[in-house]
């Protein structure tokens, strides 16, 4: 392990004292500066210590029964009791009782210690021992200046104690300035005390650890490590089997006092009041095992890692306490579950940094480690609640938390926590690919959820609207739907959601919600047509097409606002929106045409001349046609009209094209003023449509102006305003306008011909070939075989003039 880099003040001094010192010699001097105040402190505390006096007396220490000394007060020290020499093998850690025997014959041979388990001096004895515990405790801190002021401010306290205000508040005062100095860091150095000469025995070193005596039990297993050197190097080439069993019971006690400074470490965060005063010799003891690394008969890993795997494992103590419900109990588990989560956070760092951080130097740089160990135990948390979370909120939930609220001042970015957060990272340390996978697994739910919404749009439009029959609601004199504007709500909450967590998940959910909108429109025609067209068109036919075009002409302009960022998406679900209006206005179109089809074949008929009633339902249908087509939105509604009035004037002016009547004598005159008045009336229905075609208005009365003319010489003056409008007017059908108009034959008719071929020669109206009325409509064959005489065989028949 590379020590330099947990002592950031490149601190080098070392940490072991004299092994070789004596506590019992009177002669030495000790040491200067720190080492003599540490030792004089430690002197004057085992002196008052209960411990002393109970191992002087007789009647409690069996040692002094046996002729020995304790190792604190008698100058001839004897051997060590310990296991190694002279406990059984099969007692590694000496905790089952010495015989009868083996206590006779170990007092004999002055070797120490022989206690049994059942031993009733034994809880005194321990109850010494924790006394001495914290003495030693005491002891390993240097005397601050603030002891030093606090001990000449407990003068005055003794002597005006019959003073009771007074002396409370100077018990205030003490306990005020002891918190004090509870804040202040432990310092880097210190001075071990002097090691006994003599150990205890394995099983009373063992029994101090599981006292949480550890100050003592590491001197003494110290101790017993240096015997266990001395005799090494003795019996450096044959090793003993006692020197063997020596080392086992090192070993085994050394697992001891690490599992158990792991246990206080693990706790010290959830029990503060019970551990923090252990910290501090837990600290020294790692310091110091740190310092003999690579020395026989000590652990071989770091005690320095060892504790930070404690510190990890108190961490996940925390995080696995944090309440979690079953998902079925509280839909919001999870949400409920991470805030509590980052609750418990940062009321443990605050912990640590209020409370713990002092009870170590600053080397082991307390504050960063739980920091640290907190983004790796978190990070596997979250990876376990991302297996459980499959719903869209959940996983939002947890990519939120992960991203956004772990390190904002929520939780690692909290005031409180900001000055040591300083140079902290404050990411969590999270699988490679871990991220991308629940990116990935997001944006599959946000498109599964997208098609269920859709599918339940739809039956919730049959449900509420086609199975009940009902009209559909107006918005700004346009039929509508409220789904566009869920469907709406519903991506742009997607995404809005999504940005928070990136803009490459951004990205992507638009790609999702797109690429599912994209199948929408089909679903819905079809579900549409099952519904209401099964077996003949539904009462409300005509007003639920209109209102889908509205709707999803409405939808597409919503999903324009992602135009720039996923274009192909959008360009895909802008042609299945077309698709779908185009076939929803073709419908429209069938409809009509289906509905005013017989009213139109009896138009330019005898019936027609004399009666309305064919023309009055024309008109009905079409001005019913007028007020739906004001319902639709632009551009479809303008569309829409022109259709229909390109529809209407073909086939209105188609049926002079038939040759069905001619109007003889008078009649002609009549004909073309009904004409007149019925073309103007259409013309103005469509108008009131919205139309484009409006260069179709003028051909009614064209059309008129020929057929009204009583002077069949005049016609011929007529026709190039026609021609100029509509360029593909042909001859054939001026030859049927000039049926319907009763001129069959003779040379007035020839000349009207005539003159429309040198029009066209000319090349009148050619600018507007773009437009077209003429070019599609049939001309039916006139029957009439001197019609199509040659004018020069006319001349022969017809009688001079």
């Amino acid at each position: 392990m590379d020590k330099s880099s947990e002592n950031p003040d490149g601190d080098s001094v070392s940490l072991r004292s004299n092994e070789n010192t004596p506590t019992n010699s009177t002669e030495k001097q000790p040491k200067r500066g720190m080492l003599k105040t540490f030792r004089s402190s430690f002197q004057r505390a085992a002196e008052r210590s209960p411990l002393l006096a109970r191992r002087s007396d007789p009647k409690v220490t069996p040692r002094a029964e046996a002729g020995s000394s304790s190792p604190w007060s008698g100058p001839a020290p004897p051997p060590s009791p310990s296991l190694s020499a002279g406990s059984p093998a099969t007692s590694p850690l000496g905790l089952l009782p010495r015989t009868e025997e083996d206590q006779v014959d170990g007092a004999g041979k002055g070797k120490g210690l022989a206690r049994s388990k059942t031993d009733p001096n034994m809880s005194k004895l321990g109850e010494s021992l924790m006394k001495k515990g914290a003495s030693l405790r005491r002891s390993l801190r240097f005397p601050s200046k603030k002891d030093s002021n606090r001990a000449r401010r407990q003068e005055p306290v003794q002597a005006v104690s019959q003073n009771s205000v007074e002396k409370v508040e100077e018990t205030k005062e003490e306990e005020e300035e002891e918190e004090e100095e509870e804040q202040e860091e432990i310092e880097e150095l210190y001075a071990l005390p002097e090691l006994p000469d003599t150990p205890l025995s394995v099983m009373q070193i063992n029994n101090l650890i599981e006292m949480e005596v550890l100050e003592e039990a590491h001197l003494n297993l110290l101790a017993m490590r240096r015997e266990f050197k001395q005799e090494r190097e003795q019996f450096l080439q044959d090793s003993p089997v006692e020197l063997a069993k020596k080392e086992k019971d090192l070993n085994l006690l050394y697992g001891v006092l690490r599992k158990k400074i792991n246990t206080i470490v693990r706790d010290s965060n959830s029990l503060p009041a019970r551990n923090k005063g252990l910290l501090v010799p837990v600290a020294r003891i790692i310091q110091e095992e740190e310092q003999r690394a690579g020395e026989p008969g000590g652990l071989q890993d770091s005690w320095i890692e060892a504790w930070r795997e404690a510190v990890g494992e108190g961490v996940q103590v925390k995080v696995t306490s944090v309440h979690l419900e079953q998902k079925e109990h509280n839909p919001s588990w999870l949400a409920v579950h991470l805030g509590l989560l980052g609750k418990a956070i940062v009321e443990d760092l605050e912990n640590v940094k209020r409370e713990l951080r002092w009870s170590y130097p600053r080397s082991f740089k307390v504050f960063s480690t739980y920091v640290k160990s907190y983004h790796r135990v978190v990070g596997q948390h979250v990876k376990k609640l991302e297996r459980q979370a499959l719903e869209r909120k959940d996983l939002y939930a947890l990519l939120d938390w992960i991203l956004n609220r772990y390190k904002s001042e929520r939780i690692m970015g909290t005031l409180s926590l900001q000055t040591d957060m300083a140079d902290e990272s404050t990411d969590l340390q999270l699988d490679s690919g871990f991220l991308e996978q629940l990116r990935q697994k997001y944006t599959c739910r946000i498109k599964e959820d997208m098609k269920a919404t859709l599918g339940r749009i739809i039956e919730l439009e049959n449900e509420t609207v086609w199975m009940a029959d009902k009209l559909p609601e107006k918005d700004d004199d346009s039929y509508s739907s409220p789904f566009p504007m869920d469907i709406w709500t519903n991506v742009k909450g997607n995404v809005q959601h999504a940005k928070s967590l990136g803009a490459e998940l951004e990205q992507n959910v638009i790609s999702s919600c797109l690429e599912e909108l994209k199948h929408f429109p089909k679903r819905f025609e079809s579900e549409f047509r099952r519904h209401c067209f099964a077996a003949q068109p539904h009462a409300h036919w005509t007003e639920y097409q209109i209102t889908y075009i509205n709707s999803f002409t409405a939808l597409q302009q919503h999903m324009e606002t992602y135009q720039d960022s996923r274009p192909g998406e959008v360009e895909a679900f802008r042609k299945e929106v077309k698709w779908l209006v185009v076939t929803l206005m073709q419908g429209l179109e069938e409809q009509f045409k289906e509905d005013v089809k017989p009213y139109l074949r009896r138009m330019m008929t005898r019936k027609w001349l004399t009666k309305d009633g064919d023309f009055v339902q024309l008109q009905k249908r079409t001005g019913l046609l007028s007020e739906h087509c004001r319902l639709m939105r632009d551009p479809h509604g303008e569309e829409f009209a022109s259709r229909l009035h390109h529809h209407i004037a073909r086939e209105y002016i188609g049926q002079l094209m038939k040759n069905n009547y001619t109007c003889k004598n008078v009649k002609h005159e009549r004909a073309a003023a009904k004409i007149r008045h019925q073309w103007t009336q259409l013309s103005d229905l469509f108008l009131d449509m919205r139309t484009a075609h409006d260069w179709l208005h003028p051909v009614g009365d064209h059309l008129s102006d020929i057929i009204g003319q009583k002077n069949k010489a005049d016609i011929k003056n007529h026709l190039q305003p026609l021609v100029e409008h509509y360029p593909d007017f042909s001859k054939k059908h001026l030859a049927a306008v000039l049926y319907f108009r009763g001129l069959l034959r003779g040379r007035e008719r020839q000349l009207i011909l005539q003159r429309l071929t040198e029009l066209k020669k000319r090349g009148v109206g050619s600018e507007r070939s773009g437009e077209g009325l003429f070019r599609d409509m049939q001309v039916t064959d006139n029957t009439d075989c001197l019609s199509n005489l040659p004018f020069s065989c006319l001349n022969f028949l017809l009688p001079d003039s």
